[in-house]
Parts: structure tokens; sequence; C-alpha cells
């Protein structure tokens, strides 16, 4: 009797990620045969707009897939019309190895909601389901507690700990816009991206007109900061209106500002290196603070942004000593736009508006305040900032 495992996803794109993971299922589970199976329509997510095609990223898988001999890729659900049901890929795959075991691979998320999916209770009475997990606390906990239910519900669940490779295709496909997502995909799979051109690797996003510049930002950033983000736009712009910066830079540096915050703290390391960056002691020890830096990169490389918009969103998160207006406009835009709530924010937007240098001040000092409280990091070029301000007004 052979062990077959089923390992299923959108694989969009296929990373090291998903075969670093499908080796150690093999080995944790003595699995004689993994499948790698693409699926036509995901039933639970919306593919994303600029998605590779079904036959795309079978082609992906099938080059990161390379030539382990543990490793099929087929394409079933592609050739199945309709949402790609895992039941009847499970169906099918009884009937193709009678008398094997399935092992249906999932990962956590998958996992907690397994209860929820079509015909959940026709896939554990049929396979294993073999859990991927990264070994954190809160995780482990949720995933014991799932896996006693479903046991007590006649399942089989065998937990098998995933070597971590902190990517997600989400991010990854954001790494391509920002062409440094090399480090996550087999040399085969990079090349094949670039070569046709998918997930905007063909695009080029320098000098954007500024309704274009929109789109393509708001698809870049995480959903949940895109009213921040727009908020930071027209806050700057009517700041630049008032003292005199210029409107269409104040408008570009607003949109741009928080390009990179959503990659953590390992993956804008990931950036810097890429770009060849060298970083000072503050932001090695604190990469969460380099969505700025980060961000000015991206913005002129990727974006070609001019100088005066590229600074602005440089410093617009820990500020620095004689700012010009533009970076001041942004620095105090990102902190009061309208969706901003916290105590005083108020009077941080009065002074915006009467006395822009005691706006940046203000925001400085609470900045400050609230880090030492946290018993934070206090980034140089912060103190650096307020030391300047305090001399000068």
């Amino acid at each position: 009797m052979a062990k077959i495992g089923i390992y299923g996803g959108t694989f969009n794109p296929p990373h090291i990620g998903h075969i670093r993971a499908a080796c150690c299922a093999v080995s944790a589970l003595g699995l004689d045969k993994l499948l790698l199976i693409p699926d036509r329509i995901a039933p639970h997510k919306v593919m994303p707009v600029g998605s590779a095609a079904p036959q795309q990223r079978l082609e992906m898988v099938r080059l990161c897939a390379g030539d382990d001999p543990a490793l099929e890729v087929t394409d079933m659900e592609l050739n199945r019309e309709g949402p790609s049901y895992t039941y009847q890929t499970v169906e099918a795959l009884k009937e193709q190895y009678p008398g094997d075991s399935l092992y249906l691979l999932i990962g956590t998320d998958m996992f907690l909601t397994f209860l929820q999916w079509k015909n959940a209770e026709y896939l554990w009475k049929n396979a294993t389901l073999g859990v991927f997990y990264r070994g954190q606390k809160d995780e482990v906990n949720a995933i014991n507690r799932q896996k006693e239910e479903m046991e007590a519900l006649g399942a089989k669940v065998i937990l098998v700990e995933n070597p971590v490779v902190d990517i997600s295709s989400t991010q990854l496909r954001r790494l391509l816009a920002f062409d440094c997502a090399s480090p996550f995909l087999a040399k085969g799979v990079y090349d094949y991206i670039r070569s046709n051109n998918l997930y905007g690797t063909g695009e080029n996003y320098r000098n954007l007109p500024m309704e274009r510049l929109e789109s393509v930002v708001t698809q870049l950033l995480d959903p949940k900061r895109v009213p921040h983000v727009l908020g930071c736009r027209d806050t700057a712009v009517e700041l630049a209106k008032r003292w005199g910066a210029d409107e269409t830079d104040a408008a570009r540096a607003g949109l741009l500002h928080d390009i990179t915050k959503v990659l953590d703290g390992k993956l804008q390391l990931t950036l810097c290196r890429e770009y060849g960056i060298v970083l000072d002691a503050f932001f090695t020890k604190n990469p969460k603070t380099l969505h700025a830096l980060t961000g000015a990169l991206v913005a002129e490389r990727i974006f070609g942004e001019n100088e005066a918009v590229v600074s602005a969103i440089r410093s617009h998160t820990t500020g620095k000593a004689a700012m010009n207006t533009l970076e001041k406009i942004i620095y105090v835009a990102d902190y009061m736009e309208p969706n901003r709530d916290f105590p005083g924010v108020e009077e941080l937007r009065r002074l915006a508006y009467s006395d822009l240098d005691g706006a940046l001040k203000l925001g400085l000092e609470m900045t400050l305040s609230l880090l030492e409280k946290q018993g934070s990091e206090i980034s140089p070029e912060s103190r650096d900032a307020l030391a300047y301000l305090n001399k000068s007004l």
C-alpha cells in the first residue's frame, strides 16, 4: 500500500516555501509520491488582477518541482470545469490509486477553517490530514484544539512542522513589482515570470500619470491601508497649497509614502540587500522601521520619482534635521490625515495650518514620548530633528 500526498493551491506564483514544505512532508509522512495540483478556480479566494493563467501556473509549478522523483505535477484540476473543490480531487484520486492511502496537505489557516469546506466530512473520512505549522505558540495551541475536535469526529490528523520560509504568494507578487523577489524563487520560475511579463514585471511604472499611479499603488498596498494613504495624499495637497509647496510632488509623495509598509521586517531587509543598501546599526536592529527608507528606494528606482518626492518619503517616519517644506508636509500629513484618531491629533491639525514647524515639533514629541513609554529604541534622526527644531523655534 503506497502513501500518496495531495498538495493543492493556486501557486500564484509557486515559490521555494512551497517546495520546502512539500519535501518536508514527503520525509515526515514517509510519502511514496506527492502530487502538486494547481487549482483552476480557487473556491475560497478571488484571484488578484494580473494573476498568471492556469496553464502558466502549472508550468511554473513544474519548473519549481524540478526533477525531484518524489514530486509529481498534475493538471487534473485544470481539466475540470468550475471551482476546484478538493473533495472532487480526492474522489478522482481514490479511483486512480485504489487501495493506497491518501494524505491531504494543508496549512494552518485552511485547517482552522476546515469544517467549513465543501463536503469536509468526506475528505477526513477518505484522507489523512497533514497540517503544516511553523511552531509558534499561539498557532500550535489553536491547531491542537482543532486537532482534538476533528479527531473526536473520526478524522486522522498529523502535524508536520514546516521549515519557515516567511513569504506568501501575495507578498511575493509585491516583491516582483519592486524587483527584489529572486531570493524566493527557483531560477527557472523567476526567468519564466520575467520572460512572460507576469505579475507586472514587464510594466514601466516610471513617471506614471497621477490616476495610473493611484491605481498601481493601491493594488500593491494592504487594502486596510488604502484609506490612510489616500487621506495622507489629500491632506498633503491641502498643506502644500497653504505653505507654497509643489502640489503635484505632495500628492505623489503622499501616495507613495507607505508603498513598502506591508512588508515585514525580514522582507524589508531582503529589499535592502537586493538593492545593495548597507544599513546602519539602528536600522539593522529595528528593521520594522525601514519602510520609509525602502519606500524611498522603490519610489526612485521603480516609479522614477524626483529627488524632492524621494526625500520627503525617506524622512516621513523619523524626520531629520533641517527638513524642507515638502518633507515637513508629508511628515505632518501622515500624522494627522482624517483617518487618524488619537489624543492630541486635533491640536496637531490646528497647528498644521497656522504653524507648520510647531505641528512638526508636536508630532516628533508625541512619537518620542510614546517610544520611551514602550521602551523602544529611538532613531537618532528623530532626536536630531527635534533638537534642530528646539534651536530654531
